[in-house]
Formats: structure tokens, sequence, C-alpha cells
């Protein structure tokens, strides 16, 4: 059983708008922290035959300049590997950018995932809701991993459907405090993110 509430809490999530010399991009940030070690959460993050055991298969050259499949999903070139602490990554398009930033803190790891895309790219900032739902069933999965279950199991259970609901309930709320988008771009991207989430629900 996953206990939901839990699992939602675990994540801190953030959006905001950024303007920088290429024009306004929209990040989304998801953090959790992890009670095990820093180069144990690096290795599951980085370890192909780690990775696919939480979240999905890839393949690709690992190395900074080597490019990497997402089985199902997205493609992407590794810009930046700082073992244990830093992966920059581009993700499913050249300006779609997602780092990893892991911190040890006493004997637990904070992971820190910001995906920064254009705004142009993400429609709105509540394009948040496009990719926020899907980090944080991530970040769930490396957390179930971590603590000795079988997200895959997990994955097709009905637990998983209402923790991505409750999941896209919290991002629209993220999205609404930080004033940064019309009630229309919200609805539409709450509707798109329970199509793209829950489809057997919307």
């Amino acid at each position: 059983m996953i206990d939901i509430v839990q699992q939602i809490a675990a994540a801190h999530r953030a959006v905001e708008l950024r303007s920088g010399a290429d024009g306004e991009s929209v990040s989304i940030l998801v953090r959790r922290t992890y009670h095990t070690t820093i180069e144990n959460v690096w290795n599951a993050l980085t370890d192909p035959d780690r990775l696919r055991r939480w979240f999905l298969p890839v393949s690709g050259e690992f190395r900074v300049g080597g490019q990497f499949q997402v089985e199902g999903m997205a493609s992407g070139d590794i810009l930046h590997c700082d073992p244990p602490k830093l992966l920059r990554v581009t993700y499913g398009h050249e300006t779609s950018l997602v780092e990893v930033r892991l911190a040890e803190d006493g004997e637990a790891t904070v992971l820190e995932l910001d995906h920064t895309v254009p705004l142009a790219l993400a429609g709105s900032v509540a394009g948040a809701l496009y990719v926020g739902p899907g980090w944080d069933g991530a970040v769930m999965g490396l957390g179930l991993y971590l603590s000795g279950m079988d997200p895959v199991v997990a994955a097709n259970s009905p637990e998983v459907l209402k923790f991505s609901s409750h999941s896209i309930s919290v991002w629209e709320s993220v999205v609404k405090a930080a004033g940064l988008a019309t009630d229309e771009e919200l609805v539409d991207a709450v509707a798109a993110a329970k199509a793209q989430f829950i489809p057997d629900k919307s």
C-alpha cells in the first residue's frame, strides 16, 4: 500500500517565470529528501540497470556529450555531470533543460529537480502541469525503490492513479499561488494533465 498523503507531502514544489538573455522561461522545481547516502541516490539516478527498476529503461552514451533515450518517452543530451552532486541534460527538446542537484543533509540526501523550458514552448506558466505530475511520480518511484519497494508493481496499482490526481491538484494550487497564469490557462492545463496522467479519470 502507498500512503498517498505521505508521498504527496514528501515533496516540495515550486514554479517560477525566469528572464534571461534568450527570453522568458518557465521553471518547475521538485525537492525531496531521501534517507540514504548521496552516493546511493546518485548511483540510482545514473546506473542504467538501477534506473529501469524505478523509472524507465534508458539507453545511450552515459557521458558528457553523449545522448540518451528514455524508452517510450524523451531523448536528450548529457550536458554536465559532476558526481555525485549535479546532472544537467536536455529532455525532449534542445531548449528543455533538466537539472538534478544532490546535497547531503546529515545522513540523508536532498534531491532538487529543476525542469526549465522557454515560455513559448510551455505556452504559459500553467504549462508546469504538463510535466510537474510526471516528475512527482518519478521522485516517488525513486523513494519507493530506495526504501525497498518495487515501483513497477506499484505503478499498476489504483493508488498511483490517486497519487497522480492529488499531484495535479497540488500543482494547480502551486501555479495559482504564483499568480503567473490566467484562470483559462490553468483550466486548460489541468484538463491536459488529467488526460495525460489519469486518462481513465478525465
